[in-house]
């Protein structure tokens, strides 16, 4: 087992320090280009096309844009922005949060051309409402079956399974060590409470999602906002030392340069998941007039996860005494500022934010993995066996001991974002001619586009959208 343990480790540090950082980066920033910075010029009619789906009504089946953004937010927060951020700071300094926003601003362009090719080339449901994401349009616009097999097979294993039992793992040893709770007493709780949730179908999960991201992103970032006013003379000497370790040439705080610059791009690329392949298959089901309208969204998803929710964890551990020097880290260092911002109680308050951070990132993944499912098996039976065995995982990670199926799962995602990113820099064209029209009709004054598939050049594969 050690051997197989260590073998797995090999494997994922070439394909994360080599080629999944050199293709994110790469593309990112390619992306960027070609869009003309969308993340940036578009920022404003993102926030707006947001808010203004703030609460819409669908019809039965149907997803709205503002639910697929919760449930991609649901799976992407988690408990990485939290224990991973403080975990980040201590091996790459200060320095790696600023590598980490530069991430976001790159990976944001990735996201934006993923989810609107998820949107060109989703398929609709029988019982109402549509699908698609990667392995959907790997086949019918690649005609790649055996890469989109692939690619099912990888998604569903990783988090529709893996990363579930570790989220769960990670709530029992959060109530055990905050309350003395027995870890299999909470895993039963957790897996009943899954089961409420996945067995209700994919609108049970979207109305779940929208009401837990938004309360449980908010209360955090309203105690990261009362942490940075109590301690508001601090703040500028935090973002002195964020900037300067980030171009630091020494190994005097944090490690230099180097290490800040790998730590922040990893932490900033595997926290906002852009380009992974994940996130495509939530923004595939919402029922939009234009396939950029998902794609602007959930662009802002990146910056929502990175610049809000991983910034407020890294502020709380930066402005907190001798961070560097208390031999913490991961979420004891969190928890250890806290203590020291709010008091002895914010271990329960962790506690609660873990809980609600992994247990929306078990709806989140399990959603993934039953849009994935339908591709190979549309048949209830077999949405049901990959449910129960879902549940099954929440268990089994509740008790048991994860660091080999966690380095499984870094494995399979690393695979299964080197099998989108190939996808998607092949398809990528059609998303910028999306986003031409897109921008064309928002300058001739029709306030939300209308898609046609004439725009296209290539309609292969597109089965929704009409001339």
């Amino acid at each position: 087992m050690d051997f197989l343990d260590n073998l797995v480790l090999s494997v994922n540090d070439v394909l994360y320090a080599y080629v999944l950082i050199i293709l994110l980066v790469g593309l990112g920033i390619w992306f960027t280009f070609r869009t003309g910075f969308v993340q940036l010029r578009c920022i404003k009619e993102m926030v707006r096309l947001l808010c203004t789906n703030v609460g819409a009504s669908t019809e039965k089946n149907h997803i709205s844009p503002f639910q697929a953004f919760c449930i991609s937010t649901a799976s992407r927060v988690g408990v990485g922005n939290i224990a991973g951020i403080a975990i980040a700071i201590i091996v790459g300094g200060p320095g790696a949060i600023f590598w980490m926003w530069v991430m976001a601003l790159i990976g944001s362009a990735t996201g934006f051309v993923e989810s609107t090719l998820a949107q060109i080339y989703k398929v609709p449901r029988a019982e109402g409402g549509f699908r698609g994401g990667p392995a959907y349009y790997i086949k019918n616009a690649l005609h790649n079956n055996f890469m989109a097999v692939l690619f099912v097979v990888l998604i569903c294993s990783t988090y529709g399974l893996i990363f579930n039992s570790v989220q769960a793992n990670t709530i029992t040893l959060s109530l055990q060590g905050a309350f003395g709770f027995d870890r299999t007493t909470v895993g039963i709780i957790v897996s009943i409470m899954t089961a409420m949730v996945i067995f209700g179908g994919i609108n049970r999960i979207a109305k779940v999602s929208e009401w837990m991201v938004p309360v449980m992103a908010g209360i955090y970032l309203l105690i990261a906002f009362y942490v940075v006013i109590k301690n508001i003379n601090l703040m500028p000497q935090v973002i002195y030392d964020i900037v300067t370790s980030a171009f630091s040439l020494n190994a005097a705080f944090g490690g230099g340069m180097g290490l800040a610059m790998m730590t922040g791009i990893k932490r900033g690329l595997f926290s906002n998941e852009a380009g992974m392949g994940s996130v495509p298959n939530a923004a595939a089901t919402a029922t939009t007039d234009h396939p950029v309208t998902q794609g602007l969204i959930q662009a802002l998803g990146v910056f929502v996860d990175t610049l809000l929710v991983c910034t407020a964890s890294a502020f709380i551990v930066m402005l907190s005494k001798d961070y560097m020097g208390v031999g913490l880290s991961g979420i004891e260092l969190v928890q250890y500022a806290l203590v020291e911002h709010i008091g002895a109680w914010s271990s329960i308050f962790l506690a609660v934010m873990i809980f609600l951070f992994a247990f929306s990132s078990i709806i989140g993944n399990y959603y993934y993995g039953e849009i994935n499912i339908a591709f190979m098996w549309q048949s209830k039976k077999a949405l049901n066996i990959f449910r129960i065995f879902v549940v099954l995982m929440v268990m089994f990670g509740s008790v048991a001991k994860v660091s080999l199926v966690w380095n499984l799962a870094d494995l399979f995602m690393a695979l299964m974002a080197i099998t989108n990113l190939i996808a998607i820099s092949r398809l990528a064209p059609n998303a910028y001619l999306a986003l031409k029209d897109y921008l064309a009709q928002k300058k001739a004054g029709i306030k939300d586009p209308v898609f046609k598939a004439s725009v296209l050049k290539d309609k292969t594969g597109v089965e929704v959208w009409k001339d």
